[in-house]
């Protein structure tokens, strides 16, 4: 087998050196750029090739692979010269409307036009990206249009600026990244993440932007920023997949022939010169939903590695997974297991940022008391490994994970590809230096074989005092002071401007998209793509088989269902993270997880809850468990999952400080989930009340499972530990409710069907489950959660109907129809960072959601009238952009491991899509508005509404409240 996959590995990569006739050589000139190199990388099955153009001097960078999933990305270096998030807005504003294509927003107008699995924009520490994707080669070409043509060329007009960036309207601070922005501070995580920023890096500015500096930023300062940073001199272009270089070249010259070459910014950012211990304190925000007690984050860090050293970087990276990864690391034990605070910090871990490595560790939810000894503990656990050694097993289990890693057949390879590459990049590194593990892990492995090299490398950047120590403490008025700065700037402004300041959007492009590129419906094809799977059975537990190019792995998943009681259903998470945090009576944690590294690609456990596709009142739930190994591994991944299943001590002495550990750890991040998630939990929410499978769902990962986690942390742990052990007892049975999925290449079935057989003889018949009576669902129409943010969250939903009816589909293009309307109300008009309308196809739920909003009563209301909006005929309906804008998601290519995952887990077999798939391409502008009339216009009275934000006038009448420890 793994001969005959060889010889398919270099079959594929005779076709990838001869694309264009003869393979470039350095040197060769290709229209308008000279190749400076290539390299082959036979393990991946592919040859990158740099080149440069020869005008403007742009950099290029393109990896051949036989993928048709093609990747396209333009870059700048955007080193922020100040705090008023300038890289950030102009990431905004520049795809707001170009020369070529001058419209309001072609960006967000081409989401229909084009076929692209993956579009966006991101503004990093340095640099800023404009990233596709898309398996359509006309479709590929038009978006490459649009970006070169908005990055270079683009219209940049006062009313986008004052849209994206900032204005001042009803005397209030709008603008779509500045509430943006407002929303990432109010998660603590990331406000002392960029604290730290600015004291390891204290030449850097933050280049997302401070609310409280952004107003200084004028159109002036946007716009010179632009012509100094978004130059082809500058610039460095990526692209990935099958499509021909030459093609790329031609079109991309075509757009730099205009420019000349010229004289650039190219700093990297250096950090502080550590020569001896720092220490610093910051201020931040209480967290509400954390013990008083513990709200203090500290950390140190320190300077390591340069990134013109691939082995050593590679190196530094095991050596900060040994110390950090999995509950039985130096690190866990040594601060967490320690007592000293719940879960890590936001910048613990090792990363470059700029030239240099950075590696640091820190917790939250520290108590006062203890922050100096979390910098001792620290610093005893370093010279604790550096003096017991590096365990040879464990670091043969973190090269396993890596080859595995590299084997894994994934979908976005591209894009992997393109982050291992373009940050080096942008930092004066060798973009080739990542992309061959196999030649870095040979000489890797060669190093650590001549005895001490870890060792070495430990002592050499940790073993010292120069580093880093960041203290942020809290600061009960922290808000309070936002708020009145934000008060005092606008008073300011407003006082100088004389009326001048205020902004208003009706000067704005049309934003009508004609002269925009696309594709056409006629270009989805009517028959769904066959990945064909097959039935077996073991006994009464059914097996669903894939059989597919593999290389080598061999992926597994099992769904359990079982009926819960309302109590053990709220324990589920719990006993999900237990089991991999307790260990056996025979085995520690830190055994079972370095038996897992060594081998398997990891195992996990989550639950699991569907809704019926033909009846949303019908659901079915149980836990859902998954992993893969390499197919000779295969008996020992299940052998280790029965024993982390059937043979968790929950009885050890360790147990239930463990279990409390577990459950202060929820807590501790709960605030700055919802900071960073907030529409999530306002859709659960608002769904809960609808349907019963959204009430599940809300019960164990919603705003109700954190305020159930609260509860059980005052609750009897003995009781607590009882009841895991009922979960324990049915969690992975034998019976009719058990099956199986497994995904393996043909010749590795015969032996996975032995392996299969042996796990399901050691399986045990279910246990009884205790019942209870389920607690009755949200029954308010108007919910507002009081949380001290900047921004809100908001939500509204309705029921609908079962996947299967024929309105269904409607719905589906629906949701896109209106998609355009909500960004121009909610983002455009409203200043939400995003707006969007949405359906659940299988949930039988429609909604819509806003995300950063600044005024979500307004986004409430403008929702309410959405279904009048198609109704009532003013509106136009561009039903084959709806379309399209489905089926690029229906038709995404998907990883090997995630081939007949729909039909495993929901029910939903190839004949209910192939159904789905034609009433789609069918639907017709009277399906759209009698879906519209019947849900949005006459169902509108079942809406359940929910908001995430402060309490304001707005919301007298509501259901208030609030979660509490």
């Amino acid at each position: 087998m793994i001969r005959r996959a060889l010889q398919h590995a270099q079959r594929s990569f005779a076709t990838v050196t001869t694309a264009w006739g003869h393979d470039l050589k350095p040197g060769d000139h290709l229209h308008g750029f000279t190749l400076q190199r290539s390299k082959v990388v036979p393990e991946l099955q592919l040859k990158a090739y740099q080149l440069q153009h020869d005008r403007t001097g742009a950099d290029y960078l393109h990896i051949r692979r036989d993928d048709r999933n093609n990747w396209f990305s333009i870059g700048f270096k955007t080193n922020p010269p100040d705090e008023t998030g300038v890289p950030h807005i102009l990431e905004h504003t520049a795809l707001c409307g170009s020369e070529e294509y001058p419209v309001r927003d072609p960006f967000f107008l081409m989401m229909p036009r084009t076929f692209a699995n993956f579009m966006n924009a991101m503004t990093s520490m340095d640099n800023t990206v404009y990233p596709f994707a898309t398996t359509n080669k006309r479709d590929f070409y038009n978006l490459m249009s649009v970006y070169l043509d908005a990055t270079l060329h683009p219209l940049l007009r006062e009313a986008d600026f004052r849209q994206e960036g900032w204005r001042l309207e009803n005397n209030t601070f709008k603008g779509v990244v500045y509430n943006e922005m407002k929303g990432q501070y109010s998660d603590s995580n990331y406000l002392y993440y960029i604290r730290f920023l600015n004291h390891i890096f204290p030449d850097a500015k933050n280049s997302g932007g401070e609310p409280q500096k952004m107003t200084d930023l004028t159109y002036e300062g946007l716009k010179k920023f632009h012509d100094r940073n978004y130059h082809p001199s500058n610039a460095k272009i990526f692209t990935y997949g099958d499509l021909p270089l030459a093609d790329h070249l031609s079109e991309v010259d075509s757009r730099l022939q205009v420019f000349d070459k010229r004289e650039v910014d190219n700093a990297i950012m250096t950090p502080i010169n550590l020569q001896a211990p720092l220490y610093h304190t910051v201020k931040g925000p209480v967290d509400p939903l954390v013990d008083q007690e513990m709200q203090f984050k500290t950390s140190t860090s320190w300077i390591m590695g340069d990134i013109a050293d691939p082995l050593e970087s590679t190196a530094l990276g095991i050596l900060s997974s040994y110390l950090l990864d999995g509950y039985g690391s130096p690190f866990y034990q040594g601060l967490i297991e320690a007592g000293l605070g719940p879960d890590y910090s936001m910048n613990t871990g090792f990363d470059f940022l700029g030239r240099k490595g950075i590696f640091s560790v820190g917790l939250n939810g520290v108590k006062a008391a203890d922050v100096l000894k979390v910098r001792d503990a620290v610093k005893a656990t370093l010279y604790d490994v550096h003096r017991k050694g590096f365990d040879k097993t464990k670091i043969k289990g973190f090269l396993h994970q890596k080859e595995l890693g590299q084997k894994h057949k994934t979908a976005d390879f591209g894009m992997i590809a393109m982050n291992l590459s373009l940050p080096r990049w942008f930092s004066g590194g060798d973009p080739f230096d990542m992309l061959s593990w196999d030649e870095l892990a040979a000489e890797l492995k060669s190093k650590l074989s001549q005895g001490t090299y870890l060792e070495d490398l430990l002592e050499k950047y940790l073993l010292n005092e120069s580093s880093l120590t960041l203290t942020m403490e809290p600061n009960g008025n922290y808000a309070a002071e936002l708020l009145s700065d934000e008060k005092r700037r606008l008073e300011s402004i407003v006082a100088e401007a004389h009326g001048e300041h205020e902004h208003h959007l009706e000067d704005r492009l049309p934003g009508e998209a004609d002269c925009l590129p696309t594709v056409s419906v006629k270009d989805i094809p009517r028959q769904n793509s066959k990945k064909p799977v097959r039935d077996s059975s073991h006994g009464n537990v059914k097996v669903q088989w894939r059989e597919a190019s593999t290389n080598g792995l061999t992926y597994f998943r099992a769904i359990n269902e079982f009926i819960l009681s309302t109590e053990l259903r709220s324990l589920l998470p719990l006993f999900t993270e237990s089991i991999l945090r307790l260990g056996t009576k025979d085995k520690t944690i830190e055994q079972l997880e370095d038996l897992l590294k060594l081998r398997t690609g990891g195992l996990n456990a989550s639950y699991y809850s569907t809704t019926s596709p033909s009846d949303t009142q019908t659901t079915a739930e149980g836990l859902l468990f998954s992993g893969y190994a390499l197919d000779s591994n295969v008996p020992i991944m299940y052998e280790l999952l029965q024993t982390i299943l059937q043979e968790t001590n929950f009885d050890g002495p360790e147990a239930e400080s463990r279990i409390r550990l577990l459950l202060q750890s929820s807590m501790s991040s709960a605030m700055d989930n919802i900071a960073s998630s907030g529409h999530y939990y306002a859709r659960c929410y608002a769904e809960a009340g609808l349907t019963p499978g959204a009430f599940l769902n809300e019960q164990t990962g919603g705003l109700t499972h954190i305020q159930n986690t609260f509860s059980l942390a005052a609750q009897d742990i003995e009781d607590i530990i009882s009841k895991l052990k009922t979960i324990q007892s049915l969690a992975l049975s034998k019976s009719s409710n058990l099956r199986i999925s497994l995904t393996c290449a043909p010749d590795a079935v015969s032996a996975n069907e032995n392996a299969l057989q042996k796990l399901l003889l050691g399986l045990k018949p279910p246990a009884s489950i205790p019942r209870s009576v389920d607690p009755s669902p949200p029954s308010s129409s108007k919910t507002l959660f009081a949380l001290p943010y900047q921004v809100s969250y908001s939500a509204v939903a309705i029921p609908t109907v079962p996947y299967l009816d024929p309105a269904s589909p409607h719905l589906q293009i629906l949701a896109e129809i209106l998609e355009p309307k909500i960004h121009s109300e909610v983002r455009e008009k409203g200043g939400a960072y995003d707006g969007s309308s949405y359906v659940s196809n299988l949930g039988g739920v429609f909604g819509f959601h806003s995300y950063r909003d600044p005024e979500p009563h307004n986004t409430v209301n403008t929702v309410r009238n959405a279904g009048a909006w198609i109704t009532d005929g003013k509106s136009s309906m561009k039903l084959d952009a709806a379309k399209i804008a489905v089926f690029k998601k229906i038709d995404a290519p998907e990883s090997v491991n995630e081939e007949g995952m729909v039909r495993f887990i929901s029910g939903v077999d190839e004949e209910m899509e192939q159904r789905r798939r034609e009433q789609l391409l069918n639907t017709t502008e009277d399906d759209v508005k009698l879906a519209a009339q019947r849900f949005l216009v006459q169902g509108m009275n079942q809406a359940r509404v929910v908001v995430l934000g402060e309490k304001q006038d707005w919301a007298n009448g509501w259901d208030i409240r609030s979660l509490e420890m």
